[in-house]
C-alpha cells in the first residue's frame, strides 16, 4: 500500500519523508537504545582492499584505518535498530555492508542520539552520518530550521532513499485524527530533532487560541511509542516506514494505527563533511555500483521499502 503525500508549505522542512510498503517479518521486534554509547556490533560486510574493486578511491587514512566510523541513532526500525541479539540490523546496515564489499572497509555503527550526529560529525567523532536523515537546504548550508540562522559550515549528503513522516494513534482510538490540523488540542509524540518536531511547531503556530498542540519530545522514537503505548498521548508521529513497522509490529500488530497521508516524500541522505569530498565521491560510487549489480534494490525488497528506492546515488538532491 502507498499512501498519497499532501503538498506543505516549503517553509517547512522535512527530516523525513516518503512511500512504501512495510512488510518486514513481524517476529522483529522494536529494540534498541538512543544513548550516547558506541555499538559494538558493527554489521559492514567488509572485504581486503584487494578485492575490492573501488578501494583505490578512499581516503588513504581510511583505506589504513580500514573502517568508516558511521554516527546513527540505532533506535529506528526498521532503518537502524538492535535485534534481539543485540545486532545492528536494518536498512542503512545492510546497504553499507554491501558498499563496503565495494571499498574494502567496514562500517562501524557508533550508537548516538539524532540531533547531535551532525555535531559528531563536525567534530570528527564520525566519518559520516547515516541515520534516515533528511537531505535539507538548511543542513547542507548550517542553518538551524528553527531559527534560521547559521550555526555550522554544513554538510554534504549522499542521496539513497526517500520516506514521508505518518501520524498515528492507539488502534482504534482516533479521535478523528487525520491531518495535521486535527492535532490541536490534542498531546502528540515525537523524536526530539525530526522532521515530526518541525511540523508540530509550525501546525501548533496555526492552531486556535487554547487549543494549542501539546508536543512531548523524546530522544528516541521508541521512547516516544511507550510513552503512546501507556497512554500518555493522543498520536505519534514518525517517518512512514518506521510508523507503519511500529503498526505491524508493536503488540503483535494491536498497539498502533497509521491515520490520515503522508507527507511529501524527501530523499534520506549520508551526511559527511563538506571538507571531505574524495570520501563522498567514493561512496557515490559505491552506492551507485550496488544500485548498478542488483544487491541495492535486494536490501531494499528484504525490508519491504521498495516504493523509496532510488536510481542513481546523488548528491545534495534535497530542497
Amino acid at each position: 500500500m502507498t499512501a498519497s503525500t499532501i503538498r506543505r508549505s516549503t517553509a517547512i522542512r522535512s527530516r523525513i519523508a516518503a512511500v512504501g510498503a512495510i512488510a518486514v517479518a513481524g517476529t522483529l521486534l522494536l529494540t534498541g537504545c538512543g544513548d550516547q554509547t558506541k555499538s559494538k556490533n558493527n554489521e559492514s560486510g567488509s572485504s581486503s582492499s584487494g578485492s575490492a574493486p573501488l578501494a583505490d578511491k578512499l581516503p588513504q587514512s581510511v583505506r589504513n584505518a580500514g573502517v568508516v566510523k558511521v554516527g546513527s541513532d540505532i533506535a529506528y526500525a526498521p532503518v537502524e535498530f538492535k535485534d534481539n541479539s543485540g545486532k545492528t540490523v536494518g536498512i542503512d546496515p545492510d546497504l553499507a555492508a554491501a558498499m563496503g564489499k565495494q571499498l574494502g572497509v567496514k562500517f562501524e555503527f557508533q550508537n548516538g542520539t539524532f540531533d547531535t550526529l551532525i555535531t559528531g560529525l563536525r567534530s570528527k567523532r564520525y566519518d559520516i552520518a547515516m541515520s534516515a536523515m533528511t537531505d535539507t537546504k538548511d543542513r547542507q548550508e548550517g542553518v538551524d530550521s528553527t531559527t534560521g540562522k547559521k550555526v555550522g559550515e554544513g554538510v554534504d549528503f549522499l542521496d539513497y532513499f526517500t520516506a514521508g513522516v505518518s501520524i498515528y494513534t492507539p488502534k482504534g482510538k482516533t479521535q478523528n485524527i487525520k491531518t495535521w490540523s486535527d492535532l490541536c488540542g490534542k498531546k502528540l509524540v515525537l523524536q526530539r530533532g525530526t522532521v515530526s518536531e518541525d511540523l508540530a511547531k509550525s501546525e501548533a503556530k496555526k492552531c486556535p487560541s487554547g487549543k494549542t498542540i501539546s508536543i512531548q519530545a523524546f530522544d528516541n522514537d521508541q521512547q516516544a511509542q511507550t510513552r503512546l503505548r501507556a497512554g500518555g498521548a493522543d498520536a505519534g508521529s514518525s517517518d512512514f516506514p518506521v510508523a507503519a513497522y511500529a503498526v505491524k509490529t508493536s503488540g503483535g500488530g494491536k498497539d498502533f494505527q497509521i491515520v490520515g497521508e503522508q507527507v511529501e516524500a524527501a530523499p534520506y541522505g549520508i551526511a559527511i563533511a563538506k571538507s571531505n569530498t574524495q570520501l563522498r565521491d567514493a561512496l557515490q560510487a559505491a552506492l551507485d555500483a550496488i544500485i548498478k549489480n542488483g544487491e541495492y534494490d535486494k536490501i531494499i525488497a528484504k525490508w519491504g521499502v521498495g516504493d523509496g528506492s532510488v536510481k542513481a546515488a546523488q548528491i545534495n538532491g534535497g530542497k
